[in-house]
């Protein structure tokens, strides 16, 4: 009987190729968020951890994470704050749920659902009830404009970078850009409607399409040391994408590849997801998310270089320069 090394399932399990609970809301969220932040120059770093320091969820960012580097922890944890905040009870569902009291440092407290997602019809011509739901691009483009402002607040610009982390990764899921439509018009809702059988995650095997998606990437608890040895097997397999910093461009990629590899083949009531289209989703998910952190440090660049230093008086933090293009404002 062959016998496989600690460390041969430990690479496994970094790779998302064993059978274990998992979710792109956080593994995969986190990967892209460390891809960037090692794609970013020392300037930009900065930049970026001053604009952190302003959120009001710094210090919980901080308490969660060994590592020793403060901006870095933020930078990475911040990437799941806006999945996070659909559990936290200082903030509220618009539509289900009274609004919840403005605390200090934010513009309100909506968990704002409708901005992680758009849902394109997969199949050109569908019968659409109303018009798709989600507002991803839009909202991707508008983050970007308010983090590269230097007249906008503090606050606002520290409420704008998690958002812009965390989206800039889903943007890259092929199942927040895409979802397929019934005859009578009804969205499938990205697949989390549609329920499958997947053999590969003995602890979650029954579960929705959707979420067999957001689990391929890695396991929850994917942090510090095992998160860097993850980032590390990426980066040496998936080069950076070609350069581009519009959301347009990622959002039609990700359609395409919903259309094309996101839903397994035949058609049982109940899919059982098989071997192949496992590798190949796992393939696709871990190529995504690297590409996600290359062009959310490209973006950063692009929104931070040349902008003049905000007057934030407030704030104990340095001010950001004007630098060449090549290099973001100096948080020094």
């Amino acid at each position: 009987m062959l016998q496989t090394s600690g460390k041969a399932i430990l690479l496994l399990l970094l790779l998302g190729l064993a059978p274990t609970a998992a979710a792109w809301n956080a593994a995969g969220h986190r990967i892209s968020a460390m891809i960037a932040w090692e794609n970013l120059d020392q300037a930009c770093q900065a930049a970026v951890t001053t604009i952190l320091r302003g959120h009001p969820d710094f210090d919980r960012w901080l308490a969660r994470s060994k590592d020793v580097d403060p901006g870095r922890t933020a930078f990475v944890e911040a990437s799941t704050w806006p999945d996070d905040i659909r559990r936290d009870q200082r903030f509220y569902t618009a539509g289900d749920e009274e609004p919840t009291p403005t605390l200090p440092g934010f513009p309100d407290m909506e968990r704002r659902l409708d901005w992680h997602y758009v849902d394109r019809p997969i199949k050109e011509g569908a019968a659409v009830r109303k018009a798709p739901a989600g507002d991803i691009e839009r909202q991707i483009e508008r983050l970007a404009r308010v983090i590269g402002n230097p007249r906008a607040s503090r606050a606002e610009r520290a409420y704008a970078l998690p958002w812009l982390i965390h989206l800039v990764g889903d943007a890259h899921q092929p199942l927040h850009a895409a979802s397929r439509y019934l005859p009578d018009g009804r969205s499938d809702q990205g697949g989390n409607t549609v329920r499958i059988v997947n053999p590969f995650n003995t602890r979650h095997p029954e579960t929705t399409l959707h979420r067999y998606w957001d689990d391929l990437p890695g396991p929850p608890w994917l942090r510090d040391g095992r998160l860097a040895a993850a980032v590390s097997s990426l980066t040496t397999r998936h080069a950076p994408p070609q350069r581009g910093t519009a959301a347009a461009q990622w959002i039609d990629e990700s359609w395409r590849l919903a259309r094309d590899h996101a839903y397994p083949p035949g058609a049982d009531e109940v899919p059982t997801i098989g071997p192949d289209f496992h590798r190949q989703a796992l393939e696709i998910a871990n190529r995504r998310v690297s590409e996600a952190g290359y062009r959310l440090a490209d973006l950063l660049r692009t929104v931070l270089a040349n902008r003049e230093a905000p007057s934030w008086k407030e704030s104990s933090q340095p001010d950001m320069r004007r630098v060449s293009r090549e290099t973001c404002a100096s948080g020094d």
